[in-house]
């Protein structure tokens, strides 16, 4: 695996793509200063004696508590112990990775005051791909995510279980054979580490990280149903988009453009063609998705900043060992990030399958019915255009924003939540089921340009063509449809569509190549 240095609060969206896609995290070693300091400001603390919530206190409604300093190590790993509750699935390794490197980032900034070895214990096992097994549902967002956060710090503390390289194993088992110690952990270190929004912002950055496969695939299948229904380039045109200034809008109609220049298809039809507009799905490919790409480079700006910040509470100043308790642990900027998320997804997918419905309609494509060259004896695309509707509405439902909902927790202390956690965790349901939509109409455009033979279309759409027909022959007499579709919705997961068409430069999201 690669090695990937952090820099805790100066971090890049594609540094924690790199993490998310498989990257090892290790720390700046110019952080360990602060990090020191912040753990020796926590000891002065708690030899002064005064009451300081979550270092000598009990926690949320029961801040009123005072703690014995014989206690101090009990309290801690009682608050572990108790606030491991969620349930559901365990999170995806990748998405749990990330949760780790985003606490790792957090602790590493020296607020925190969590000591060098806990810390590096952290470090530890995400190089040593040691994953706790987190249950995916319990947070509402506030006060941080503390059910699968401590569930995370469990593991350290040797309860639980961890995914490894080997298999599922119990904690301790997990960590003696990779040669790893649980920690005890000393005041304030538990709720150092279950306090704060790394599993919301970590299933937040998976969205966005997906997402922009997703909208930069959904180009390429646009610009290659554009094609297929000998649809016009010139709602592509620059100067229909330098009178909006939207910046999204102008760089979609450019990649667009682009993906069709020197397309013979296009230049058939230039001349007779009795047409005078397409239908919106094709014309307005750069309003929709250019408002998408918008809207998710938003999002994007809002992840970057939390992912780089501290959502720990209290805070640790080392500078005169003080401890301010705030709010950053409330993660509503995420939840406005993951909503716009979803919203874009579920307008992708949309787009997305009104043009499947516009290819299968020979009113609308002047192509065959359903795509198929004997209509009647065969269905051909038929039902995948029903599958893509019923996946679009599915997606309709999903993309009701979290943020505006809130339920009070801990006996009204905690008053006010951002569902942060489902309103992330959400997203990558909703991406994979944009995919499948995304999928379905490369078959179709596929299958549509099949039928202008022995026209072809750009360099950049044969290309993807070529891909799409490695994976899928064109479809004559019906065959069983599915594993088409999987092999189609494998292609564009995994960005195949992306790197085929790789000579044409695709709007970005999260920097560099996705």
């Amino acid at each position: 695996m690669t090695e990937l240095v952090l820099k805790p609060g100066n971090a890049t969206l594609a540094d924690w793509r790199a993490i998310y896609r498989g990257a090892v995290p290790v720390l700046d070693p110019s952080c360990k200063p602060a990090i020191e300091a912040s753990a020796r400001a926590v000891e002065r603390i708690v030899a002064k004696g005064e009451p300081v919530y979550g270092i000598n206190t009990g926690f949320g409604k029961l801040a009123s508590v005072r703690i014995p300093a014989a206690d101090l190590e009990t309290l801690q790993r009682n608050i572990v112990l108790s606030h491991a509750a969620g349930v559901g699935e365990p999170m995806p390794v990748a998405v749990a990775r990330l949760m780790m490197a985003l606490k790792l980032a957090s602790l590493a900034q020296g607020a925190s005051g969590v000591k060098p070895a806990t810390i590096d214990l952290l470090q530890k096992m995400l190089a040593n791909d040691v994953i706790p097994v987190v249950p995916a549902q319990g947070s509402v967002g506030a006060s941080g995510d503390l059910a699968p956060l401590s569930h995370m710090t469990a593991v350290m503390i040797g309860v639980g279980e961890c995914f490894t390289p080997h298999g599922r194993f119990p904690s301790r088992v997990a960590f003696a054979s990779h040669g790893l110690e649980p920690v005890t952990l000393g005041a304030k270190e538990g709720l150092a580490l279950l306090n704060g929004t790394q599993f919301s912002t970590a299933y937040a950055l998976a969205g966005l990280f997906e997402a922009e496969v997703l909208y930069q695939s959904a180009l390429i299948a646009g610009a290659l149903s554009t094609d297929a229904a000998k649809g016009s380039d010139a709602p592509f045109d620059p100067r229909i988009h330098l009178l909006r200034k939207h910046r999204g809008q102008i760089e979609t109609a450019e990649a667009l453009r682009n993906l069709m220049a020197g397309s013979a298809i296009r230049e058939s039809h230039r001349v007779g063609d009795e047409r005078v507009q397409d239908p919106y799905c094709l014309r307005c490919q750069p309003q929709v998705m250019g408002a998408a790409l918008d809207v998710l480079r938003k999002a994007a700006d809002t992840l970057q900043t939390e992912a780089n910040g501290v959502t720990d509470n209290p805070l640790i100043f080392a500078e005169d060992d003080t401890a301010l308790s705030g709010g950053n642990f409330h993660a509503e900027p995420v939840a406005f990030a993951a909503d716009m998320i979803a919203l874009a997804v579920c307008e992708i997918g949309s787009l997305s399958e009104r043009r499947i419905a516009m290819l299968v309609d020979p009113a609308l494509s002047g192509m065959p019915a359903f795509l198929t060259p004997k209509p009647g004896l065969n269905s051909g695309f038929m039902i995948p255009q029903v599958t893509a509707a019923a996946l679009v509405s599915e997606n309709k439902q999903k993309a009701y924003p979290a943020s505006v909902d809130s339920i009070p927790t801990s006996a009204n202390q905690e008053d006010h939540v951002s569902m942060a956690a489902h309103g992330a965790r959400r997203l990558i349901g909703m991406i994979e089921n944009a995919t499948a939509v995304i999928g379905i109409e490369l078959l179709a455009a596929a299958q549509g340009c099949d039928f202008h033979q022995p026209l072809a279309s750009s360099a950049a759409l044969e290309a993807v063509r070529k891909a799409v027909r490695t994976q899928v022959p064109y479809l004559d007499d019906d065959r069983h449809f599915h594993p088409d579709m999987e092999k189609a919705i494998a292609l564009v997961r995994g960005g195949a569509l992306v790197e085929a068409a790789k000579a044409i430069k695709l709007p970005a999201i999260s920097g560099g190549a996705a």
